[in-house]
């Protein structure tokens, strides 16, 4: 799941979300937001990379298979028959070959682009539901910007309230790991509820 979950939604590097009409008219008020934790707690999340495997087994795999074995069979051919081709044909079974050689010799990044792309359509529905839950919490507790939890310095702890992953997976209803839900039910004066004050600190792990 770790290979799978370094997929980040399609937002900055370092700012996921800033109302600057919000922030022109209320004092700044910052959260920070972890997508890779809310989509570790998602129901079925845990069915992407079985589909994922299938998908490099059973499309990625034959491709390649199939790609090998036409730059063998043409390349057979060319050195059996390159000697009575003419000019243009000899230079259009080159190229073809050429292309052949070229997708095997960089078929690691071939493979690997293809693969982001299916895994990121998998992971589509999971965003939409989180961008959606993310902009919600944002808009109900009115913060002027979001950003993204690895951007925070390590020496600063920032108000565990501000966790805006947390709040996002209450939203969503989804269970947080024990750790975090404490820490979060001493934050909240022992619910669950996202509340609107701020204080305490964020649990390890």
């Amino acid at each position: 799941m770790k290979k799978l979950l370094f997929v980040c939604l399609a937002l900055s590097a370092s700012v996921l979300f800033s109302n600057n009409t919000n922030a022109q008219q209320a004092p700044l008020k910052i959260g920070y937001f972890d997508d890779q934790f809310v989509l570790a707690l998602m129901p079925g999340i845990d069915k992407i990379s079985p589909l994922l495997d299938s998908y490099q087994k059973d499309s990625l795999q034959v491709e390649y298979d199939y790609t090998y074995k036409d730059y063998q069979r043409q390349d057979s051919l060319f050195k059996k028959d390159s000697a009575g081709l003419a000019p243009k044909a000899r230079e259009m079974a080159i190229s073809d070959l050429n292309r052949l050689k070229q997708k095997l010799i960089y078929w690691q990044q071939y493979s690997q682009q293809l693969l982001d792309e299916k895994q990121g359509q998998l992971l589509s529905p999971f965003r939409m539901k989180i961008v959606e839950a993310l902009n919600q919490v944002v808009a109900e507790l009115k913060y002027t910007m979001v950003l993204k939890a690895d951007a925070l310095t390590p020496y600063l702890q920032p108000p565990l309230l501000d966790n805006l992953s947390i709040r996002v997976a209450l939203k969503l209803k989804l269970t947080l790991p024990k750790d975090y839900e404490e820490a979060w039910k001493a934050a909240n004066g022992g619910g669950t509820s996202a509340p609107k004050a701020a204080g305490a600190t964020k649990p390890k792990g």
